[in-house]
């Protein structure tokens, strides 16, 4: 998997080494990384949009524990039903990773509204011990 280009201010895709701007050439790009930053924000962060974003790295000190899974699940699960309208959430899986005790693995199964089309995320987080 690619690591996706880093964004500049406001939210703008930086320049690359001969001055282009790279935008998501398909609507499963575009909506792919629109979920990546929703986790990745923190609320408040943003001026204009003080409640958008998951904060998911405000968990990343908490103990590996079920009520920690679960608050994951709920950011995720209300942050995607309020701000990415473009999918329907088909199920939303956080879960302890076998021997490696300090990692929550997350997966995020979503159908695109506009095409029917079903995609998935995943992505692993580094908990507190």
């Amino acid at each position: 998997m690619t690591r996706p280009e880093p964004i500049g201010w406001p939210l703008l895709p930086l320049p690359d080494t001969s001055g282009r701007l790279r935008y998501p050439g398909d609507l499963e790009t575009s909506i792919e990384e629109s979920i990546r930053l929703l986790l990745s924000v923190r609320p408040g962060e943003l001026a204009f949009h003080p409640e958008f974003g998951a904060g998911l790295d405000e968990l990343l000190h908490e103990p590996n524990t079920l009520e920690l899974r679960r608050d994951i699940y709920d950011r995720i699960t209300e942050n995607l039903q309020r701000w990415e309208p473009r999918v329907e959430i088909e199920r939303v899986d956080v879960e302890e990773v076998d021997r490696q005790p300090t990692q929550v693995h997350v997966r995020i199964g979503y159908r695109i509204r506009r095409t029917g089309a079903l995609a998935s995320l995943g992505l692993t987080l580094e908990a507190g011990v």
